[in-house]
């Protein structure tokens, strides 16, 4: 599992636009967004510089999570 801090998330649209692009990434079972924390939660084997790509292309800033 992996959690990334997700900066730019503002609304439901915003959270439906990073999970998105998320389980677009192969090897992404599922992405949890919570809104309110500014994370997502990523289930699977799925390299992490894909999903940090994945959701920098879809317009958010990323880190790791505290």
């Amino acid at each position: 599992m992996l959690k990334l801090k997700v900066e730019g998330m503002t609304c439901g649209h915003c959270a439906q636009t990073v999970t998105k692009a998320v389980e677009a990434v192969p090897a992404v079972e599922r992405a949890l967004v919570d809104l309110k924390a500014g994370e997502v939660t990523i289930e699977g084997s799925a390299d992490e510089r894909a999903v940090r790509q994945a959701i920098e292309d879809a317009g958010y800033d990323v880190r790791n999570a505290a």
